[in-house]
Formats: C-alpha cells, sequence, structure tokens
C-alpha cells in the first residue's frame, strides 16, 4: 500500500517533470513535426527499420494515425520506405538522411536549453543530485 507520503512525493515529481517536458517541447515549437513524429523518428533511429505496425503499437496510436504520420514525414523527406524482400504486402519504414540530421537538430536544441538552464540556475551541489536523479528517474521511465 502507497503511503500519503509516497502519493505526496508521486505529485511533486510529476507536476516537476511536466512542466520541465512542456519547456523542452518549446525548443522545438516552430518545427513541423507533432510530439507522435518525433518520436516515431527517435524510434527509427533506434530500431534502423520498423513495420508501420511496429511503430503504431510502440507509439499507442491507431495505424491510421501512424500512416497519416508517415505520410506527412516522408513528403517532408525524414523517412524511406522500402518494400520488403520476404512479403511484398509490408514495407519497412527508415529514417532518412535528412530525418537523421533534423532528429539530431532537435535533440541539439533541447540540450543547449537545458544546459544553459542548468548552468544558469543550479549550483554544483544540485547538478551531482540532479545526476544521480537522472538514474532514478530512468528507472522509473523503464518501469511497465
Amino acid at each position: 500500500m502507497k503511503s500519503s507520503q509516497d502519493i505526496a512525493l508521486a505529485t511533486e515529481v510529476r507536476t516537476a517533470l511536466s512542466r520541465l517536458i512542456r519547456q523542452l517541447r518549446k525548443q522545438v515549437a516552430n518545427h513541423p513535426l507533432s510530439i507522435t513524429e518525433h518520436a516515431t523518428l527517435a524510434l527509427l533511429d533506434q530500431h534502423e527499420q520498423l513495420l508501420p505496425s511496429e511503430l503504431a503499437a510502440m507509439e499507442k496510436v491507431t495505424a491510421q494515425a501512424m500512416s497519416q504520420s508517415l505520410n506527412k514525414m516522408e513528403e517532408l523527406g525524414y523517412i524511406k520506405r522500402t518494400p520488403s524482400a520476404d512479403d511484398k504486402r509490408k514495407v519497412h519504414v527508415s529514417l532518412s538522411k535528412e530525418g537523421s540530421q533534423v532528429l539530431a537538430a532537435v535533440r541539439s536544441n533541447r540540450s543547449e536549453w537545458l544546459a544553459g538552464a542548468m548552468s544558469a540556475l543550479l549550483t554544483a551541489d544540485e547538478k551531482k543530485v540532479l545526476k544521480q536523479a537522472a538514474g532514478i528517474i530512468q528507472k522509473l521511465a523503464d518501469h511497465e
């Protein structure tokens, strides 16, 4: 059973992370891609190539919604579609060179903003605590 202290801490952490995520998203607000589309590029960067159905499942969106996102990203030149050698009905999706560059730029913008905020606001001791907290937050993020 969760204690009231655990619930209060969970609320505080969730609120802080939500605000930080909003700030990070603002760093690419002028970019034409949605959050799901950015996440899809990141998945393709991790997995080299995936089927549209796999991408939809990983992003927890419908196949139709993923198809629309993939069409948009293909029009922008960010992804490539390649027919499967084994099954001509299937198409593999991969990141194009331009898509990889866009993803790198987005990541760089977000990291630059966060590094600037940390430099401006945090003491050396707070940065050490944050480094420890990053591992703890990752552990929570990996929990199903």
